[in-house]
């Protein structure tokens, strides 16, 4: 049973970190966002992760996401993955990263599976090998060992054990990784924000190995990059069949900052950006939206919002709602209950999107 430090109410729907409620931090934002801040701050110190990006005005500047650090002599940026030595950023680049990967069956787990060409045959023959699901193929899951946020409730949090280690893998690593049952690659995480230009140069190089075979590349993403960074993903995205699928946490700034440690200012702007492109290519679609269902913060106010704001672009992008699983900082959470999906569901279908779909249900209680 959680408690809330501004009201003193216990819920267990209150989580122990942020250590504050949803009503509180919609109507008392400053106050509550002390708290949560705080939480985001220790968790982060436990893996010895910089407390928040760095602001100094000597250090090198990182343009690569919404964080924008300027990284201290001898010191790492936000991420945890770009060091300032001698002014100049080490231990990752564009030709070296902090990753792994794995080969996974088609139809795998994918957010995008439901939509997808590797889950439905959709774009075949262009961009898919069969009429329905790729049997007989697989995906390349690279799973990136860094992130441009810090949600409380990660699903992965794992990564955060391997981010300062001293290790690095090449492009050509990974692109060696691709053989003849590969049509496609899903870079996700942590979160391919930190390291995009690393994904771009391994994919490119990926697709020249398969010599014109169909190799679709999608990212699974925050959507703090760079907006340019965000455009030669979306045509690596568009050409290869592939498909963007942005994580869209929370509606709300202040519950984002609350739950994540960032602002979603530059999310959301990227989502419209993305959202910009759809029509360049019908099937399968470009752009899918997600939203994880966390109880006590993510409810039905969020979603309707979240489905508003996607309606209002596009009501034929994809939308999934996530069934929750209590991990990291937030394990004290229950799970998402049936009748929250459901209306979850139902709130966005009459905000107008055509394409909503319940996800993890196997989680629902």
């Amino acid at each position: 049973m959680g408690h809330c430090f501004l009201c003193k109410n216990k819920s267990p729907l209150i989580a122990q970190k942020p250590g504050v409620c949803l009503q509180c931090i919609r109507q008392k934002p400053d106050e509550a966002l002390v708290h949560a801040l705080e939480a985001h701050r220790q968790s982060r110190a436990a893996f010895g992760l910089p407390e928040k990006p760095p602001r100094d005005r000597q250090g090198v500047h990182c343009n690569i996401c919404v964080n924008t650090c300027r990284i201290p002599e001898n010191e790492t940026g936000y991420c945890g993955l770009r060091r300032n030595i001698a002014g100049k950023i080490q231990d990752i680049s564009a030709q070296r990263g902090k990753l792994s990967w794995y080969h996974d069956p088609l139809p795998t787990n994918c957010v995008g599976d439901w939509v997808c060409a590797g889950g439905t045959g959709a774009g075949y023959p262009q961009y898919a090998y069969s009429r329905g699901p790729e049997y007989g193929y697989r995906n390349l899951a690279v799973f990136f060992h860094a992130c441009s946020f810090n949600c409380l409730y990660c699903q992965n949090w794992q990564f955060r054990q391997e981010t300062l280690k001293p290790y690095t893998r090449s492009i050509k690593e990974l692109a060696a990784a691709t053989d003849e049952t590969t049509s496609c690659i899903c870079y996700f995480g942590g979160d391919p924000v930190p390291q995009i230009p690393f994904s771009l140069k391994a994919a490119q190089l990926a697709r020249d190995r398969k010599k014109g075979k169909i190799l679709r590349i999608c990212w699974e993403t925050n959507g703090s990059m760079h907006k340019n960074l965000l455009d030669r993903i979306l045509e690596m995205a568009l050409e290869s069949g592939g498909c963007i699928k942005f994580d869209l946490k929370a509606w709300d700034e202040n519950l984002h900052k609350a739950l994540t440690g960032v602002t979603n200012q530059r999310t959301l702007k990227n989502f419209a950006r993305a959202a910009s492109k759809v029509n360049k290519r019908s099937s399968p679609p470009l752009l899918i939206a997600n939203t994880l269902l966390v109880p006590g913060y993510i409810d039905v106010e969020e979603v309707r919002n979240i489905a508003r704001f996607i309606a209002s672009l596009d009501p034929a992008i994809p939308y999934s709602l996530l069934a929750f699983y209590p991990h990291f900082q937030m394990s004290d959470l229950p799970l998402t209950t049936k009748t929250l999906a459901e209306q979850c569901r139902a709130v966005a279908q009459d905000e107008g999107l055509c394409n909503v779909r319940l996800g993890n249900i196997h989680l629902l209680s």
